[in-house]
This record gives C-alpha cells, structure tokens and sequence, in this order.
C-alpha cells in the first residue's frame, strides 16, 4: 500500500465561464518554485470543477471555453518533474452546467422538490448568490455512465497518482433512477429506513466501478470520496483507500473537531491526513491569508494526532500560482519536516477510550471535556477492542446492542459473507471488559437499550424513565465523596445546587452495594405562560429529589445527565469538572499526565518501530474574530512537567526536534518551554 504525502496542498480551480484567458498565466517554472517555496510533496490538481469545466481536451466532458491549452497535462507534469505527487480532483455532487443541461441528473427529494445547497431555485439572474450555493446531482443512470467514462477518459491520457471525487453526499435521492432501482429490488421508496441502504449501495456500487477503472490502468493510485470522511457511517468509506478529514477550523468546525475524527481514523488500517485552509474563512476566498504561525500550529497539531497534512488553495483563473500563499505554507512545512518523523506511522497509545454514541453534540462535548483536560483519549475501534483499556467512556446518546451479528455490508460478495465473522453485542462486550476488570463512565442514556426502556449494564440501579421537568440541578454529598478515590466527587465544586440545562434521566438506585455520590434538586414547574419565575429557569426545591444525580457501583460510576451534549451545547465549566472528578474514580493511571491551561492538548504516539514513544505538546488558544476563530497570539508555557507511563523501561528522553535531553526525575521530566508545539520522546530498550 502506498503511504501517503505528509505535505500536500489541495488547489482548488472552480472557475466560471464568464473569465477570460483560463490557464494563460501558468508557467512551468513559476509553478515549481511556488510547490518548492512550499515544501510540497503533494498537490491535487483539477480535471473537472463545480462549474462543470474540464481542464483537459476532453471529449466526454465539457472543456472550459476560455482554456486554450491542456492544464491538468502541463501541472502534472510539472510537478512530477520535481518529484511531487499530482492526485487528480474531478466533482461529483456539484455540477452547475451539468445541472442545468441535464435535469434528468439532479438529485430529487422525497417530496419531488429539487436537492439543494444554500441554492434558491427559484432567484433570479441578478439576485445576490450565497456562498456555496449548487444544486445537488445524483450519481445513477446516464451521469453515473458519463463520470465512469470520464474517468477512464482521464486514466487512459495521463500519469494518474490517486483520484479525489468530491461532493459525494448521502441523502437519500428519490431520481426516477433511484425509484426504479428501488422497486425493481423490492424496496418500497416511502420506506424511509430502505431508502437510506439503498441510498448507501448506489454509492458503494459507484465506488466499486471507478476504482476498478483506476485500478486497471493505475493500480497503486490513491482514491478518495469526499462525503465529510464521519466517524458514524463506515458504510460510506468502503472505496477509500485513505481518509482526508476535511476542517476548516477557522471558519467551521472549530479547532476541536479534528482530533476526535483523527481518533477514530487511527484505527482503521488506512493512511488519514488532515485538511485545513491556508485562507482565512473558507473554500472559495480569492486573496484571503492565515498567518503563517496559524498554519504552523495546524500542521504541527495534524502530525500529532498522526495524520499527514494538507492545506487548500485556490487558483487564479489565470494558472499563476500565489507565490506569497507557498511562501507561508513554506514556514510551516519546514517546521513539519523536522517533526514528521514523530508523529506518523504509529498509533494512539492511550488506555482511555471513547466509545462513540452517534450522536455527534455527545460524543464531541465529552471529547472537549477530556481534551481540555489534557486526558487523551482513543475512539473504540470499529473492531471494538478493549482489552487496553482502562476505562471506557459511554457518552449519553449510545443505546446497547443485544445480539451479535454477522459482519458484512452490501457491497459484499456472497464469497466474503461466508467467512464474515460475527460482531459481539455491546452488551456482551462491555460486561466481559467489567468483568475483567476494566471500569466504566456511563452518561446519561448510555446504557440503555435501543428501545430506551431498560438498563442494559450492570449499574447497580433500574431504569425509571425520561427526565421529569426540563431542567434540574445537581448538588453533590460531599460526605459520602470523601471516600471515593483520591479526588472525590466534590471536588472545586460549589456545595449548593448547580443548575443543568437538560433535565436527567430517573432512576432507582436498587442495588446495595452501589452508592449515591450525588443527588438531583427538581425545580418547582417547567417555564411556561403560565408557570414562570424570573427570566429564566424556575428554581430549585430544597429537598432532594429520589433520583440521584451520579452513583457508583464498583468500577462504574454512572451519570445521570447527558453532561457530554450539555457541554457541547452551553459550555459550563462546573459540568466538565462534575464529570472529570466522576472520571478520575476509576481512572487513575492515564498514560501521560501533565498540566496545561485548558486550551492546552496533549497526544500520545506509540512507535514500536522506533521503539519510542512520543508526546505531543500543543498550546495556541484560538481568538473569536468576527465569524472566523483565529489563532494569534501564541504564549508560551515555562517549567511543563510531563510523566508518562508504559510498560516498557525508558532509556532517554529528548525534545524533537532538538534533540536537547530531559533528565528523568521520579518518573517525571519537565520541559522547559513550549511554543505552540513540543514533542518529546520517550525512547526504550
């Protein structure tokens, strides 16, 4: 398998008709200075744009009127004339010439209305176009034959490193195509559930058959499809030979949203990079700028959470590459090729895990609360194996499998089900891992059932039913938290009642050997018109209320409230520091410990082959300007202590890239400063 580039450039080209003299600025030597300037490896060049235009002499496709000569040939060939890799970007789901020439080619909704994005079909010429406004087209019929052809078109002509199809979305389309399909495999299309599994086929089938165009004349080429690379549908990724996990954290996403996704695509056997923007909001922005240091920061935070890094562009319709754009991008990927070596090819070594929920605001908010507690954390592979781990999270939105079931998916031959192994139930899964020791952290509806009607855990309590009112307050026992661990449940939490801006789930503690650590305050009524205190929330009574708030039995410790999803959504500090003291019940031997203020991250790489181990620093606390979160000002930490524990016996400790060595005291170092990004390496015998 080919590993990928570590530092790539992703050149955007979507150019309308109405420019004149498409590429006559490219020069090949203006072009390599700039892919030098930048220290690039990579760059994914342009066959085919969202306007619909080729860039090539294609006889499938539609060339770009104004282009007078072959674009992608001369990039391609520039570029691998200084030994950089050339992938090769061609849309699918946005086409806009296409859309129009070919309406039986639109995506089509269920209420026969046209799919869309940010696009209002019914504006006039001369009306304000938001930004990434398209309609949405489906790959079947006559255009999934076009794009088929086209690709062999491109195979065939030219030097092919990997492909990139974009926009490959994954709603249900309800196209005379997909309908027809639908019925003919007995699929009722008003069946929502049946819809979707097809939906999930066709574009398994779509994948299957341009790879098998690629792979026939190009068979160690890359291939991608840009559906958002989720952590919650692995259906969707059956044809990637690699992720590219697409933020912009600037202007969407944020800087937290990459770290968790790079979690879960850690574990699935294939190459992964990271995707930013050298521009300051989004895709699109001709003559936008991040500052170099920005940059920097990004890639180095993209190497250590093991991806490779890659950076949008965007092209001027002229071919001239923006020499001052590769010249930051040079800054930082100078940087990157002093750390590299560090961060790729290993694997997360933590023994926290993050059992992922599906429901994105609980998942996302617990991966903040552990993040900004500088605790890190893997995602539970989809193989789900948990023997390494500690402690295991359940954030609130998961609902416990009963049955095994047999591994497969629709893109499988009747061959490979033969020999498909079967998948434990969550339930049998987790109670082995308890049972051998292993300790839970349980939020909210996390060990229910998929019916949501019965505890599927061993919890030491029974499962009452939804929460009462739709807010309440916690207040914790600080005399039975006292004897809980070292921290306690109490711990720099205020001793009255604290407000939850979600209600919690009602139980009953039944069990006697399991223990009441914090307790619920309901409020007098819900806020309506009719019963309302104040400008906001209704207060407490001053009982508490039967249910209780968290609890413990053993090694689990169970949370009532979906603490990661109020988190997400409102922020609280008190929440993040209720559910670290629950945590740290039962997780007491992290694999690294140190401190950082809370918009510090910490990762940790295993490196067998190297025989190292390697943690990541990062600190650079993103600013709220306007609409776009900015990193700027970038202080720096004195005096870092660091511990990490592993089983095998460390030998040296250095900064990288450096090289300066740390002396080890009590198992400890401290470093001396951090800017931005520091490894250090942990190297044993």
């Amino acid at each position: 398998m080919i590993k990928l580039p570590s530092r790539q450039v992703h050149l955007d080209f979507h150019t309308s008709d109405l420019i004149p003299d498409v590429g006559a600025g490219f020069d090949k030597a203006q072009w390599q200075e700039a892919l030098r300037a930048g220290r690039l490896n990579s760059i994914t060049v342009f066959a085919k744009c969202h306007h619909s235009w080729s860039y090539y002499p294609t006889t499938i496709g539609k060339p770009h009127p104004a282009l007078r000569r072959d674009l992608l040939k001369e990039q391609i060939e520039a570029s691998h004339e200084i030994g950089v890799r050339v992938p090769i970007y061609y849309t699918v789901g946005w086409s806009a010439t296409d859309s129009e020439t070919h309406p039986e080619w639109l995506a089509i909704n269920k209420d026969g209305s046209i799919q869309t994005t940010n696009y209002d079909v019914n504006a006039k010429p001369e009306d304000p176009k938001p930004t990434v406004s398209w309609k949405n087209l489906c790959p079947s019929g006559s255009y999934r034959e076009h794009i088929v052809a086209q690709t062999k078109e491109i195979c065939d002509a030219y030097s092919v490193d990997g492909f990139f199809y974009d926009i490959c979305f994954r709603d249900p389309c309800y196209c005379p195509n997909c309908v027809d399909a639908m019925r003919a495999a007995g699929i009722d299309p008003a069946d929502d559930a049946a819809a979707s599994r097809y939906n999930d086929l066709k574009w398994q089938q779509f994948m299957a058959e341009c790879n098998a165009v690629i792979h026939a004349r190009w068979p160690e080429a890359t291939i991608f499809y840009n559906g958002g690379a989720s952590q919650y549908h692995p259906q969707w990724h059956v044809g990637d030979t690699h992720f590219e996990l697409e933020d912009l954290p600037t202007s969407w996403g944020g800087y937290d949203k990459f770290p968790i996704r790079a979690r879960y695509f850690a574990n699935t056997g294939k190459d992964y990079l990271a995707m930013s923007g050298k521009f300051h909001t989004n895709w699109g922005e001709f003559g936008g700028f991040k500052h170099p240091d920005a940059i920097k920061f990004e890639a180095a935070c993209m190497i250590a959470y093991g991806a490779r890094c890659s950076f949008g562009d965007q092209l001027h319709p002229n071919g001239a590459m923006d020499l001052s754009t590769y010249k930051n991008i040079g800054e930082a990927y100078a940087y990157i090729e002093q750390i590299e070596q560090y961060g790729l090819d290993g694997k997360p070594a933590s023994n926290l895990g993050l059992w992922l929920s599906g429901n994105m605001p609980d998942d996302q908010g617990v991966a903040n609360m552990l993040m900004e507690s500088q605790l890190d954390f893997e995602v539970v592979s989809p193989q789900r194996d948990l023997s390494h781990f500690a402690t295991v999270i359940l954030p609130g939105g998961c609902h416990m499998t009963e049955g095994d079931k047999l591994v497969e998916g629709d893109h499988m031959t009747e061959g490979d089900r033969k020999g498909s192994p079967l998948q434990r139930s969550d339930v049998a899964l987790l109670t082995e891992y308890v049972n051998n020791g292993g300790s839970l952290v349980i939020l909210g509806a996390g060990a229910l059932n998929q019916s949501r009607a019965a505890f599927m855990l061993d919890t030491g309590a029974d499962y009452v039913g939804p929460a009462n009112y739709k807010i309440d307050y916690t207040v914790v026992d600080s005399t039975t938290a006292r004897t809980q661990g070292a921290i306690g449940i109490a711990h720099d939490l205020p001793a009255s009642p604290f407000l939850n801006y979600s209600g919690a789930i009602r139980v009953a503690v039944t069990d006697p050997d399991a223990q009441v650590l914090a307790h619920i305050r309901e409020p007098y009524f819900d806020r309506t018109y009719g019963h309302y205190c104040s400008h906001q929330n209704t207060p407490y009574r001053k009982d508490n209320s039967a249910q209780p708030a968290v609890w413990r039995k053993g090694n689990c410790v169970s949370l009532a409230h979906a603490l990661g999803e109020m988190y997400y959504l409102h922020g609280a500090r008190v929440h993040r520091q209720l559910f670290i003291n629950a945590l740290k019940l039962v997780y007491t031997q992290p694999v690294v410990t140190t401190h950082l203020p809370s918009a510090g991250r910490v990762s940790v790489v295993h490196q067998p082959q190297h025989a190292r181990y390697v943690v990541h620093l990062m600190y650079a606390p993103p600013l709220q300007r306007g609409r776009c979160s900015v990193i700027e000002d970038i202080p720096v930490l004195h005096q870092v202590p660091v511990k990490l524990r592993v089983a095998e016996t460390v030998t040296r400790v250095y900064l990288a890239p450096s090289g300066e060595e740390l002396p080890v005291m009590a198992g400890e170092v401290t470093v001396p400063s951090v800017t931005g990004h520091q490894a250090i390496v942990f190297s044993y015998a």
